[in-house]
């Protein structure tokens, strides 16, 4: 695509935005309002279902209980992009006062996920006004449960999202308010981490605490697992390859002068690829059970695996940073580092080429509490049209990139 025509299609994109603007804002802050959990999103499926078909895109069989996979047509039967935006909510007290606050205590969209399903609809509009111009067709996922584990992704995939269709790539974007409004953040390769959850039964002999000799202290040995654990960090992870292993939560005895018989405790193991994974775990097991004996205690731990790596595809990454760098401008386009959080679009990744930006929502005076997962989270809703235009644009510099006109 020649200069002159990507600049009149990302300025006919962005019209497209700022008119849909009003209404996806709307959307949005109805779904705010309304916030549901994972695998509960009943409602907010239904205003996605609806929406969609609004726009003459017919929404298919249903793949899980909620959510919504849809697919719109081009004039060709070319190249297929899929576009994901999770939609549920987190289990969270808002502590923001305004008209669409939440209206459902214990529940809120901390996450931004109101944001992205917004998003999505408002790309869906503007790419179905688009229809007769692509040279393929779009996928849109709005995926329920990201926050939940098992997650979203991989039930959405067992239930044969890729054996029915077959994306050539998948793109998908996630809220940081750290990232000013207007600006998008990427990274190649690795770029979210796979997130373990780490529950450890240390179990001895209680007795009284001025005789330890008499009994078998789960609470020292406790103590010497933590540190122990952090070997794994410093001493089996190579200096350059990122990793957290971090003890959280400690719980045994519940008097000064008695010695338990047990002490519980969970935590977090974050790593940036499988292989180092695979080999801490496998460590840490040693690591535990070998600790326990030299104590006298028998010590267990439970690694409960989560997501796994985000590995954005280097190529699909760097075409994604040049269609962002022609709808935003350059300046507008930054480098991310790779992050210890953890995604399930990473199952995605895992069946198909594909790449997860960053779009920002910060404000220049934002106050320090609006960050992601916090009671008082609150977007740039500018950040709308930003990323509905942004995925609409996209979809279609991947269509012909796909079909052959590769920068």
């Amino acid at each position: 695509m020649t200069p002159d025509r990507t600049s009149d299609l990302s300025r006919r994109i962005r019209e497209q935005a700022e008119a849909v603007f009003p209404v996806i804002q709307a959307i949005r802050r109805d779904i705010h309002a309304h916030p549901e959990l994972s695998y509960e999103e009943f409602r907010t499926s239904a205003i996605i279902h609806d929406y969609l078909k609004g726009l003459d895109i017919e929404p298919e069989p249903q793949f899980l209980e909620t959510g919504v996979v849809a697919l719109l047509k081009g004039r060709a039967d070319g190249p297929q992009i899929a576009l994901r935006a999770d939609i549920d909510a987190l289990p969270l007290s808002e502590e923001n006062a305004c008209a669409y606050s939440s209206r459902h205590p214990g529940t809120m969209h901390a996450c931004g996920h109101d944001m992205h399903t917004a998003m999505l609809l408002g790309a869906a509009s503007i790419l179905a006004g688009m229809r007769d111009e692509l040279a393929g067709s779009v996928l849109f996922i709005f995926q329920p449960a990201e926050e939940k584990a098992p997650g979203g992704a991989r039930p959405l995939i067992e239930a044969g999202l890729f054996k029915r269709f077959s994306p050539s790539a998948v793109i998908g974007q996630h809220c940081f308010p750290n990232v000013p409004s207007g600006k998008v953040a990427l990274c190649r390769g690795s770029f979210m981490a796979a997130a373990d959850e780490l529950y450890f039964t240390v179990s001895g002999q209680g007795g009284h605490a001025s005789a330890p000799h008499k009994a078998s202290d789960p609470v020292l040995a406790a103590a010497h697992i933590i540190t122990a654990a952090q070997h794994l960090v410093s001493r089996v992870a190579p200096p350059h390859e990122p990793a957290v292993v971090s003890i959280s939560s400690i719980q045994g005895g519940h008097a000064p002068n008695v010695i338990p018989s047990k002490v519980v405790m969970s935590g977090t193991m974050r790593t940036m690829n499988e292989e180092l994974r695979r080999l801490l775990h496998q460590k840490l097991h040693e690591t535990v059970r070998h600790v326990g004996e030299g104590l006298g205690v028998e010590a267990e731990v439970e690694i409960r695996q989560g997501y796994p790596v985000l590995y954005n595809d280097p190529e699909i990454t760097r075409h994604a940073a040049i269609a962002c760098s022609e709808y935003l401008g350059r300046e507008n386009v930054i480098d991310s580092e790779p992050l210890m959080t953890a995604e399930d679009f990473a199952y995605y990744l895992q069946e198909k080429p594909g790449t997860f930006w960053q779009i920002g929502t910060g404000l220049p005076e934002q106050d320090r509490s609006n960050m992601l997962h916090s009671p008082t989270f609150d977007p740039d809703e500018n950040a709308l049209s930003t990323g509905a235009g942004l995925l609409a644009y996209s979809a279609i510099r991947f269509m012909d990139y796909f079909a052959g006109e590769k920068d």
